[in-house]
């Protein structure tokens, strides 16, 4: 029996990961503009591979509000609680609150029952660079990265990589530096994060969603982050409505 239960682990996560050397879309980031892009573009009948560094997809909604698990989001995104069966209750002023847990539980099953591949403790330290484009990206076990240890790491290909990775925006940071290239900002660079203001922010986040990039695609935080938005802090909605806004884009490049 124990080896049974180690070859069925084993098998299957490979076949997994074979099938998922080469896709249409590779999403860093289980964030929820992430998972709600990773979902949608599955939906759509593309190949999707989400990396996620931590152990616990999910992004920042866990912790709600200074850990009071509750967050925010607003009228107009309830449609994309309700594609992932998620409850809510009404805050009033066009407000509602949505127990933090089960927003994102609800994302993670969401998007896995689309049939996207989601990969978790697995980090993205690289881009692939071809032909002046993103073509992919270069993973390893983030326990490795994080103890430093000298392991040659793994490619996967893709048509498109969205950068889901919130505040540090962490793909168009290494294509900015590593690749040298220009993105679609003000400054043609990383512009950064401003602080606090919850309105501009909530806009700006869904704004600043788009293609910085041949082949690279900006979500949620990160968009922000990139073309110098505000922080919003517990609201979501914007969040949501970023994933579903880049998925479109997306799927309007690859067909």
């Amino acid at each position: 029996m124990e080896e049974q239960i180690s070859r069925a682990i084993i098998e299957r996560y490979f076949e997994k990961l074979r099938k998922n050397l080469a896709v249409d879309v590779v999403v860093v980031g289980a964030g929820p503009s992430g998972m709600v892009a990773s979902a949608d573009l599955a939906k759509a009948g593309k190949s999707v591979a989400l990396f996620e560094r931590k152990l616990a997809p999910g992004g920042g909604i866990w912790g709600g509000g200074m850990l009071f698990n509750e967050v925010v989001i607003q009228e107009d995104t309830i449609s994309i609680l309700d594609d992932f069966g998620v409850s809510y209750h009404p805050a009033g002023d066009g407000l509602f609150t949505a127990d933090s847990v089960e927003l994102a539980a609800g994302l993670i099953l969401g998007a896995c029952q689309t049939g996207v591949s989601l990969f978790n403790s697995v980090s993205v330290e690289d881009i692939v660079f071809k032909e002046a484009r993103v073509g992919g990206v270069v993973i390893n076990w983030t326990p490795v990265t994080r103890l430093g240890m000298h392991v040659d790491p793994l490619v996967v290909t893709a048509r498109a990589v969205l950068d889901g990775t919130g505040h540090p925006s962490e793909i168009a940071e290494l294509a900015t530096r590593k690749a040298g290239v220009s993105i679609e900002t003000e400054t043609g660079s990383i512009m950064g994060e401003k602080p606090m203001w919850v309105e501009s922010g909530e806009a700006s986040t869904v704004e600043n969603t788009k293609r910085i990039f041949p082949g690279l695609y900006v979500s949620g935080m990160a968009a922000n982050n990139v073309s110098g938005g505000f922080r919003m802090g517990p609201i979501f909605g914007g969040m949501l409505k970023s994933g579903r806004k880049v998925a479109g884009l997306i799927l309007e490049e690859l067909g």
